[in-house]
């Protein structure tokens, strides 16, 4: 898989856990604890989002990158950077759960959720850093 088709995948995959995120904010008998977590979740998950928008439109310019070797090796350094800050958001949207006040159902269908998304969010950054490897040498 082309590092363009692993962000595609996963800008959708992201999306998708997203919503199902944000839905449980209007979920009924959720606590208040819990709301403020799944609220800041939610937000650490958009800000991811953005992060992986901003990597797709970037790595269609590394393609068409006609300026040089040193344009070309910026702008696939702002993808990988990119990709992991959407992965180090998506995993802080973890850390509001912790604790044992946390309700376990919330708690574990978020979990599940963002976990996934955590390893094919990692699986393109992996995708990218290969690709990064091949044409900086």
């Amino acid at each position: 898989m082309d590092p363009q088709t692993g962000l595609a995948v996963t800008l959708v995959r992201v999306r998708s856990t997203t919503a199902y995120v944000a839905k449980l904010t209007k979920a009924r008998r959720v606590k208040r604890r819990e709301y403020l977590a799944v609220k800041d979740c939610v937000e650490n998950l958009g800000d991811g989002l953005t992060m992986l928008a901003q990597s797709m439109r970037e790595m269609k310019r590394v393609g068409r990158s006609g300026r040089g070797r040193e344009e070309f090796l910026w702008r696939l350094s702002n993808v990988e950077t990119w990709v992991s800050a959407a992965l180090t958001d998506e995993t802080t949207c973890l850390d509001g759960f912790d604790g044992k006040f946390m309700d376990g159902v919330v708690k574990m269908a978020i979990r599940r959720r963002v976990v996934h998304v955590a390893r094919v969010t990692g699986n393109a950054l992996a995708l990218v850093n290969r690709f990064a490897s091949r044409h900086k040498s």
